[in-house]
């Protein structure tokens, strides 16, 4: 056994011996808080204080770390997620890359970029950046620890051997993105950076668009008084019904801390659905001090809650891989802050819809970063559903012959075999369903305002 293995073993034991002694929810419902308004810093407030004049010094402190874990199986594509083209032929690795690029050009400094990969997405990933060698950003790379899946009759591991190969491949899983602050240490490259004189690291989803490096919030973190340095600060926004499901934060126990909707008692569900009680979610943008990360996982008091994620292999096996989550550390890091962010710094591609909205003229595209068009007269994103026949990119693709101007929309609802022409603009609300059997074909150059198209329209060449 390697030591990497080693190290994931004991990983898993400290994690399995957790699980075993969790006896009932892990938070008592009265004791949650609303967190103190002191400690959800308003963006807007943050932005206000401008910045010095010299950002260098600060920016040369920070390490961007993205998680790199997850395949694109969920829209239809082999490989790591990162890898799909997400606008003008870029990739989201791409865009990263882009972004921190322009960063260290126009400061001239070294903001590195270290991408946790998982065991699906490591090779893959490893022969792609070789394209990145001439770009001016230092790029690294670790492996989130691999875990085997359990049994959920027996609770022992499906494993046979420690082998990767043919049948046991399903037999591992890498285990949430809450593992970060051990591979991270084990991997060598914490002290590393530490060593090399970084002191925060801002972590993001690879997927969501909207993580950009923001230097208000880096000099917020930057400038907070000497006896209360921020060890963490974790992106919240405003709920919207979209996203009843995302974690929040609470007080309790006098500290800040992550809730999500696993951890919730059975009867408080609908609860912490409502937009009025619970009012933020979590980005899963985070800044998080390199040294407190050494000092907590050296003292192995990280104590995140564990996920029980069900799973059915594909012979029927019904397992339960443990998780945890990387905000669910908060509670362990001293003088930990929320900032609560504009909805723009959330942007994740998870299906074809979101997919649809960043490859439209909703957003345009300057040094891989994002933006709302200033042509679009109000703020909030519309509203996308594409049936189940745009669920894979490929296809999504071939049914559109170009992107249809978006920049009026509010609603769109798209079900059953339809495809779009060149130059089509949608506006206001707009449902188009083809009725099993049938296929509605929207000619090129249409304009569909406030309109329901059903029935059956084919457009043929000849």
């Amino acid at each position: 056994m390697s030591t990497i293995s080693k190290k994931d073993f004991e990983g898993f034991k400290n994690l399995f011996h957790r699980f075993l002694q969790v006896k009932g929810p892990s938070v008592k419902w009265d004791k949650i808080h609303k967190p103190p308004e002191d400690l959800i810093h308003p963006y807007d407030k943050i932005k206000a204080q401008g910045l010095p004049d010299s950002v260098a010094a600060s920016l040369n402190k920070l390490v961007v770390v993205k998680l790199n874990g997850g395949l694109g199986t969920s829209m239809g594509c082999k490989g790591p997620k990162s890898v799909i083209s997400v606008r003008n032929e870029n990739t989201f690795l791409d865009l990263t890359v882009h972004q921190i690029e322009h960063l260290n050009k126009t400061f001239n400094v070294d903001v590195p970029l270290v991408l946790m990969n998982s065991f699906n997405t490591d090779e893959d990933t490893k022969k792609i950046l070789q394209k990145y060698t001439h770009h001016r950003v230092h790029i690294h790379t670790f492996n989130q620890s691999r875990y085997p899946r359990i049994n959920k009759e027996s609770l022992l591991p499906v494993a046979k051997d420690l082998g990767m190969h043919g049948d046991h491949a399903d037999a591992w899983y890498p285990p949430g993105h809450g593992d970060i602050y051990a591979s991270f240490y084990n991997s060598g490259l914490l002290d590393q950076l530490i060593a090399a004189g970084k002191e925060y690291i801002f972590v993001s989803n690879i997927d969501n668009l909207g993580a950009t490096v923001d230097l208000f919030i880096l000099n917020h973190l930057m400038t907070q008084p000497k006896d209360k340095r921020c060890e963490f600060i974790m992106e919240v926004t405003d709920k919207t019904r979209a996203d009843v499901k995302g974690g929040t934060l609470i007080q309790y126990d006098d500290k800040l801390r992550l809730l999500e909707i696993a951890q919730v008692p059975k009867a408080h569900v609908d609860e912490f659905k409502s937009v009025t009680k619970f009012k933020i979610f979590n980005t899963n943008n985070l800044w998080i001090s390199l040294a407190a990360i050494k000092r907590l996982h050296e003292q192995n008091t990280m104590d995140m809650e564990i996920i029980v994620n069900p799973k059915t292999l594909d012979g029927g096996l019904n397992v339960i891989q443990l998780e945890t989550a990387v905000g669910a550390a908060i509670k362990a890091f001293d003088n930990a802050l929320g900032v609560n962010v504009p909805r723009s710094r959330f942007l994740p591609v998870k299906t074809s819809s979101d997919l649809l909205l960043v490859m439209s003229n909703l957003y345009s595209l300057d040094a891989g970063s994002l933006t709302m068009s200033k042509k679009r007269e109000f703020p909030s994103t519309p509203h996308v559903k594409l049936g189940s026949s745009f669920t894979k990119v490929h296809d999504f693709l071939t049914r559109f012959e170009s992107i249809p101007d978006m920049l009026e929309l509010d609603h769109l609802t798209v079900s059953g075999d339809v495809t779009f022409g060149k130059n089509v603009s949608l506006k206001g609300t707009v449902i188009i369903i083809a009725n099993h059997g049938d296929r509605i074909d929207i000619p090129a150059g249409a304009v569909l305002e406030n309109k329901i198209v059903s029935g059956n329209l084919r457009i043929l060449d000849h």
